[in-house]
């Protein structure tokens, strides 16, 4: 079998990848800084076992720091982890923490089912995870909840695999104590939360029945939504919904919608427009999501960055 030492990628084919990409985009959307991570269906979990999850991981990650060094303005890595079906969370903390501390990445993706569309493994709210989180609190790093690309036939990965895991990890959290076992712990959710922000009445109804306590005092210190939402009635949705404060910009800028609305003349997932043209928000809201929100929150953030 080769060995990962034998890859070799020049920073020429690098700086192709993103330049008519990423970065053309970043120049005609006016937006700056991207949080750049391995690709989100790409990290395939549920393929091979621990070591060629590794393996994958480390690959992916040295990528990903390479694209930061090259364009030091422009990215600030977030880790893929190596996670496997069947395998503890513990076993990503050696590469979160080389990401982390070695790398200078700022937070990670962590998936809540590595098997793909089967979850197998204990729900995220579980002591599995507790030696993960240990770590995360420890560093100081956020983790955006992604699943990878679906296994199981029944979803289609980024239409339906992906809302799914963002809603599912939401109600695990919803109905567990995992935030008073661990109270600096930070999630983002993105896709706009998946279901969340358009049902929720249901689950502050379900919080009440519960007898547990309001969402603004269980989720909403600890659980952030991003606005990778396709069109303004959404976006409207979302931030009438969601609290200014628990909102972060993002548009995944190549992701799983490319094409023009032909509604609108513009790009689905050109995201700045829906948030300008939000009448939910004031100006200094919209500040806060576009950029204080995500300084406060990705405290490994240079100084300098998003300035």
């Amino acid at each position: 079998m080769p060995t990962i030492d034998s890859l070799e990628i020049s920073d020429d084919s690098l700086r192709q990848s993103v330049e008519g990409a990423q970065l053309r985009l970043q120049r005609e959307r006016g937006t700056s800084l991207t949080l750049f991570s391995p690709r989100a269906s790409g990290m395939s979990h549920h393929i091979g076992d621990a070591s060629v999850s590794l393996a994958w991981s480390q690959v992916s990650n040295d990528l990903i720091y390479r694209m930061t060094k090259l364009y030091p303005k422009n990215f600030a890595g977030v880790c893929q982890l190596p996670q496997s079906p069947g395998v503890e969370p513990k076993n990503c903390i050696g590469e979160l923490t080389r990401c982390v501390e070695e790398l200078g990445f700022v937070g990670c993706n962590l998936n809540p089912d590595p098997s793909g569309g089967y979850w197998t493994d204990p729900p995220m709210t579980d002591r599995w995870w507790y030696p993960l989180y240990e770590k995360l609190v420890e560093l100081d790093v956020p983790a955006m909840i992604h699943v990878s690309a679906a296994a199981n036939r029944a979803f289609h990965t980024t239409g339906s695999h992906y809302i799914n895991g963002d809603t599912t990890a939401f109600v695990q959290f919803l109905m567990s104590d995992l935030f008073k076992d661990f109270p600096t712990l930070k999630f983002v959710i993105p896709h706009g939360g998946g279901a969340i922000p358009y049902h929720w009445g249901r689950y502050r109804g379900i919080a009440q029945d519960q007898r547990r306590p309001p969402l603004s005092e269980s989720m909403l210190r600890n659980v952030f939504f991003d606005t990778c939402v396709y069109h303004q009635a959404g976006i409207d949705l979302l931030t009438r919904v969601i609290p200014a404060d628990n909102i972060l910009f993002a548009s995944e800028m190549v992701g799983a919608v490319k094409g023009i609305d032909p509604e609108s003349g513009f790009n689905y997932d050109d995201t700045r427009r829906y948030i300008d043209a939000s009448t939910a928000l004031n100006p200094d809201q919209k500040r806060a999501i576009f950029a204080g929100n995500v300084r406060r929150l990705y405290s490994r953030l240079p100084a300098q960055a998003l300035s």
